[in-house]
């Protein structure tokens, strides 16, 4: 009898997951606004019902694709890089839009403009391009 040894599966870089992470938070974020928007719009507290309940529903939809991208990216699958990049970039002119308006949007801005520059790098490192473009044995 052999005993097969079989090399340890790589561990997932941090960055890969750091990049996870922020893309599924910011997903999570958006889904939460939209949420938001369906709700106000069924208190009464928006003027245009169908209109609300419809941006709502696709600001959710929109929170999705993050937060599959990200699965994907935990998975180590290459397609969720690419919808991650975007939503971090996403963020940067947001914050600046924020940062413009003004009071307590400014420290929520830096964050959002944070979090997006933090994610960029991390899914852009050569650690995370490493492990999504691996060869693999499947």
């Amino acid at each position: 009898m052999t005993a097969e040894t079989s090399a340890p599966a790589p561990a997932r870089p941090v960055p890969l997951t750091l990049g996870a992470a922020i893309t599924a938070l910011e997903g999570a974020a958006l889904a939460v606004v939209g949420v938001s928007d369906m709700v106000s719009a069924l208190s009464g507290q928006a003027k245009q019902l169908a209109l609300n309940e419809f941006g709502g529903l696709v600001i959710v939809l929109l929170g999705v694709l993050p937060v599959l991208a990200a699965r994907a990216l935990l998975k180590e699958r290459r397609w969720g890089r690419s919808p991650a990049v975007l939503t971090n970039s996403i963020c940067l002119p947001v914050a600046y839009y924020m940062v413009q308006s003004g009071g307590a949007m400014i420290a929520v801005g830096v964050l959002v403009g944070l979090l997006g520059l933090v994610g960029i790098g991390a899914l852009l490192n050569p650690k995370s391009t490493a492990a999504l473009y691996a060869p693999r044995e499947d």
